[in-house]
């Protein structure tokens, strides 16, 4: 068998690691709202058929009650269990986790399924559960932390809350680095976004936060990714989990393809229903990477929960106070809502094509397996 010419190993080379950063499939991003079709119909979300089940109460049987049990064991409410385990049975654990559902959302706890809880349940959401190891990061844990003492319990301090173990930044980090999955090939105006939502973080804390080309070495790394993405967190098209990041110091902040995202114009008059406000998110989520839970106060970013079609991206009180918690106060911080950009890094490679990486990477193995 005769080997492969060198320059057939470098043409193999370029399509193979064409191939890799590809991949990611490309995100959903509209530059503007004005770019849409009327569309005045309500947003189908991945939820909706939820809806069906109001009235819903203790010792009922009804169809599809089990894809809800699912839905509250994503979000800690129910106790680990694979789905098919799951019966259409409005159980004793089903009215548990409505009850406490309600309490963390500033609900009327009634344990069953009202016009308003399904109307809180069916909303655009963060994909980070609201229960971890049986601990409430909401309302719930202020009153009723887990019995275990050997679980992890959240730090509560006014509403806002932390991870388990209040996992930070290390002590003295002044700047974290963060960079984009080089396989969504994401434009100037996308990642400008996700630069004015770190700065909203940076104005009131003494982090600083500067993007970075190295991707695979940078703190923070984001991608948009669809359905099952390979971290244990499948995504699940319009509407339904739109993000999740990872607590300190992991990193990793990933955002659901599939979404209808709006980098600019005013997202509450857009005509398109399913129009989800990409910096909202993005603020949300960077709160997770810096280690906050989620709040009750549903004036905060950090609420678990987003309507279509609305812009949150303004620090609420909350917010400040639970970040400065665990960074302390930007010694320039004045109360006011201006923010600016940070700055970018090009010169570690930013102006280089996005699959130079994966083409030397690859170009090495093939080089010295096959020659």
């Amino acid at each position: 068998m005769n080997k492969p010419q060198s320059h057939q190993l470098i043409i193999l080379a370029f399509f193979v690691s064409f191939s890799l950063t590809n991949l990611v499939v490309s995100a959903r991003v509209f530059p503007n709202v004005s770019s849409w079709l009327p569309d005045h119909a309500p947003p189908r979300g991945a939820w909706d058929a939820f809806r069906n089940l109001t009235g819903c109460h203790l010792g009922d049987n009804y169809d599809g009650l089990a894809n809800l049990k699912s839905y509250f064991e994503r979000f800690g409410y129910i106790s680990h269990a694979p789905p098919s385990n799951f019966s259409d049975q409005f159980d004793d654990a089903l009215e548990s986790a409505i009850k406490t559902y309600q309490k963390n959302f500033n609900l009327n706890v009634t344990g069953f399924l009202d016009d308003s809880t399904l109307q809180q349940i069916v909303l655009p959401r963060c994909g980070v559960a609201d229960i971890i190891n049986g601990t409430s990061t909401m309302n719930a844990g202020k009153q009723n932390e887990t019995a275990s003492s050997s679980k992890p319990r959240f730090h509560t301090v006014a509403h806002y809350t932390l991870f388990p173990g209040m996992p930070r930044w290390p002590e003295g980090t002044e700047e974290l680095t963060y960079a984009f999955n080089p396989g969504n090939s994401l434009s100037e105006t996308v990642k400008g976004v996700f630069a004015a939502a770190f700065a909203r973080w940076a104005e009131v804390t003494s982090l600083k936060f500067r993007e970075t080309a190295s991707y695979f070495s940078a703190d923070i790394r984001i991608g948009f990714f669809s359905g099952d993405h390979g971290d244990g967190e499948p995504f699940d098209g319009s509407l339904g989990t739109l993000a999740h990041a990872f607590s300190p110091t992991n990193g990793r902040f990933h955002l659901d393809a599939d979404e209808d995202w709006v980098v600019s114009g005013d997202v509450t008059q857009s005509a398109l229903s399913t129009a989800v406000d990409l910096e909202s998110v993005a603020v949300h989520e960077i709160g997770h990477l810096l280690g906050l839970g989620h709040s009750s106060v549903e004036e905060a970013v950090m609420f678990p929960t987003i309507s279509s079609r609305r812009k949150k991206v303004v620090l609420a009180q909350d917010d400040i106070q639970g970040i400065q918690y665990l960074y302390g106060t930007n010694p320039n911080y004045n109360g006011s809502s201006a923010t600016s950009a940070p700055e970018r890094d090009s010169s570690d490679g930013s102006n280089s094509s996005p699959w130079s990486v994966f083409t030397l990477l690859t170009f090495s193995y093939l080089y010295f397996t096959l020659l």
